[in-house]
């Protein structure tokens, strides 16, 4: 049964995925009959949020590999990530490629790919650091993080409401907040590519992560890229249909080469950078 991981960012949980795990799972259905897809939080987010956050992106790894087998799932499975679980699903790759068959990164940054300084836009950063981000909670907190994070939504109001519930549920500890983005910040993936087909979706409007970044990527990995012009950051909010379009097209294409090939599918290094 075909398996799909998704993981979130920085101090966000899986409640903060919405529709998009079921609008992800019936667009694939055709292509996957019996998909299953599940989430997973980060030690320190959602249902984990009395936990201590790992401050090291293989540590998280370790993490979420444990809570897999725990579920008794045990097969290669495919990740779809963003932010920093795009540095998580990138190291899973690299480190376990038995147990990955395939990746999708949503708008993520990694080094030696990119330096330091053009992974994150700092001025944005600051701005969510400074205004307590990491360690005040409620409305005026996760309204912060919207702003930051989206240009698309349909309804504001209703999404500000929900994460206002994931907080006051699961609210997230500064210190786990300040841990993760330690890992983020400090992680350095090695020069090799990922064994498993990877997939590139960026943001052009990304106001925290330049989009440059999964560019860089693409180029490093010969892994397609494909580039929304009007999103945010949270790129499955904004127009989660674009997404799950993107990933079946991208499932389609591996598929397609499995046919010709007579074999697994692999990377398709040849496919060209695509833009909607």
């Amino acid at each position: 049964m075909p398996t799909w991981v998704l993981l979130r960012g920085l101090t966000r949980e899986s409640g903060h995925w919405g529709a998009f795990p079921q609008l992800l799972r019936e667009r694939l259905a055709v292509q996957q009959p019996g998909i299953c897809v599940m989430t997973l939080d980060l030690p320190g987010n959602g249902s984990l949020y009395r936990q201590i956050s790992p401050s090291r992106v293989p540590d998280l790894v370790q993490a979420c590999r444990d809570e897999l087998r725990r579920r008794g799932c045990h097969g290669p499975v495919y990740l779809l990530a963003m932010s920093l679980g795009g540095m998580v699903a990138c190291e899973w790759a690299l480190s376990y490629p038995e147990e990955v068959a395939g990746a999708v990164l949503i708008n993520t940054s990694m080094r030696p790919a990119v330096t330091l300084r053009s992974r994150m836009r700092p001025l944005s950063y600051w701005k969510l650091l400074a205004g307590g981000v990491l360690s005040l909670r409620g409305r005026w907190r996760e309204a912060r993080v919207l702003a930051a994070t989206s240009r698309m939504v349909d309804r504001p109001r209703e999404v500000l409401d929900a994460w206002v519930d994931l907080q006051r549920r699961h609210p997230v500890a500064w210190r786990n907040g300040f841990r993760q983005l330690l890992a983020a910040l400090r992680y350095q993936a090695s020069r090799g590519r990922p064994q498993a087909p990877m997939l590139l979706l960026c943001s052009q409007a990304d106001d925290l992560v330049d989009w440059r970044c999964s560019q860089a990527l693409s180029r490093a990995w010969g892994a397609p890229l494909r580039m929304h012009t009007q999103a945010g950051h949270d790129l499955a909010l904004d127009d989660p249909s674009w997404v799950a379009q993107a990933v079946g097209d991208w499932l389609r294409a591996q598929q397609m080469h499995a046919m010709v090939i007579g074999g697994s599918p692999s990377r398709i290094a040849d496919l060209q950078v695509q833009q909607g």
